[in-house]
């Protein structure tokens, strides 16, 4: 038979088994949709996390108190005081830290926000002049606040663009000038800290899970004394020259900070000291880990419906056991039979791989869309790698578990077979 003879009486036998042909194609089309949903969702979750720092900003190394435990993590409330104002002037020492670029302390905690009748929650950062230098952000009116403000105790504050929606939205005012009250959510500040605000900062989104367009700014001694009542300090970030130069500046980080507080052993370390490209390299491994083991499990489901394809085609061809001995009987070669039952196993599941793209792009745009929707930088990522292999991996499917049925049926005796009931 010519080749499109043989693929019209495929196509034929096909429709004529309906249900059966839908639930062959169903566990191809589920693996391969899974394939593509994971793979486009990982590397959504890659761009995501690569995003998050590119928001912080680059070469930055981030310094908290407590010491770090043998799994890796900070031992919570162990250590709560142990950064001052001192430790960060020590580590702006160009002798002590010479790659240092910009050194950020900084304060934080939740905060009530009060302007006229209106009260909005917030989480606040008591920081200095350098967290602009820190952090890649730009201001949507006004400024940030100068050295002297920050040193000197300003009674100012600068609002992400979320705060300040919510608190302005429909006054007719510009926010830059007005004064707003400010006071802890846990501590006891009567009415208030009166701010004056100088600056509100374009919209971020999220970055690492926070909300950035819901954070307010001011001097770090208004956020530690007036707000906080606390001589110490919640984190310190620094930015370095060069990521070549990102073991050196931790070396020399930690050098330092042993120094000021006197610690001669690892024992008695009251601070971590991480680098931010290192753990954005971790949770980069963590996610293609998991990506794997997923794809791993779609690959079971894959080979699932493959063997749902031999049961179907070992069936067919007992079924059509008469119609083979008929068609050999009649002039049909060995090579014509295998190729007609092959051709149905790969067309099966080709059906199920195209339909399993559709539905793995459509699936992950939807999830690309209710992401962005809640904030997060989340691209739309499918690659073309993954649909050749969700294609590739189908038609093998369908050559690999099709192959001894077709083989099975060409080898029938037409005698036999037409003697077949």
């Amino acid at each position: 038979m010519k080749p499109l003879s043989i693929i019209k009486l495929v196509v034929k036998n096909l429709r004529a088994r309906k249900g059966r042909t839908i639930l062959t194609i169903l566990g191809i089309t589920i693996g391969v949709a899974g394939v593509i949903i994971i793979i486009s969702l990982g590397a959504g979750a890659q761009s995501l996390i690569l995003g998050q720092v590119t928001k912080l900003g680059s070469n930055l190394i981030v310094i908290q108190p407590g010491k770090v435990a043998d799994s890796g993590a900070p031992i919570p409330g162990l250590v709560i005081t142990s950064l001052v104002d001192s430790d960060v002037e020590a580590i702006r020492d160009k002798g002590r830290v010479p790659n240092a670029v910009a050194v950020n302390a900084a304060v934080s905690g939740a905060a009530v926000v009060t302007w006229g009748n209106k009260t909005v929650d917030a989480t606040f950062t008591g920081t200095d002049s350098e967290y602009p230098k820190v952090t890649n952000f730009t201001m949507e009116s006004g400024q940030f606040f100068t050295e002297a403000e920050s040193t000197g105790g300003a009674n100012v504050i600068v609002l992400g663009s979320e705060i300040a929606k919510q608190l302005f939205v429909d006054s007719g005012v510009n926010p830059v000038g007005q004064v707003v009250k400010v006071k802890s959510a846990v501590q006891n500040n009567a009415g208030g800290v009166p701010l004056r605000v100088i600056g509100i900062i374009a919209p971020r989104g999220s970055s690492f899970f926070q909300n950035q367009d819901a954070l307010i700014f001011m001097p770090l001694v208004i956020g530690q004394q007036q707000i906080l009542g606390i001589h110490y300090l919640s984190s310190v970030y620094v930015k370095f020259d060069d990521a070549a130069n990102a073991s050196s500046t931790i070396n020399a980080i930690v050098s330092t900070l042993k120094q000021q507080h006197r610690i001669l052993d690892e024992v008695n370390v009251d601070f971590t000291v991480r680098n931010l490209a290192d753990a954005v390299d971790l949770l980069s491994t963590i996610t293609d880990a998991l990506s794997l083991f997923l794809v791993a499990m779609a690959g079971i489901s894959l080979i699932v419906g493959g063997i749902g394809i031999l049961n179907i085609m070992v069936a067919t061809v007992a079924e059509r056991t008469r119609e083979i001995g008929l068609r050999k009987a009649v002039g049909a070669t060995k090579k014509a039979i295998r190729n007609q039952f092959l051709l149905e196993a790969v067309l099966l599941t080709s059906l199920g791989g195209v339909i399993g793209i559709i539905i793995g792009v459509l699936v992950s745009y939807l999830i690309s869309l209710l992401m962005v929707k809640l904030g997060y930088d989340w691209k739309f990522i499918v690659s073309m790698g993954s649909i050749f292999l969700s294609v590739g991996v189908s038609v093998m499917t369908g050559v690999t578990f099709g192959l001894f049925p077709a083989i099975k049926a060409a080898k029938l005796d037409p005698i036999d077979a037409l003697r077949y009931e």
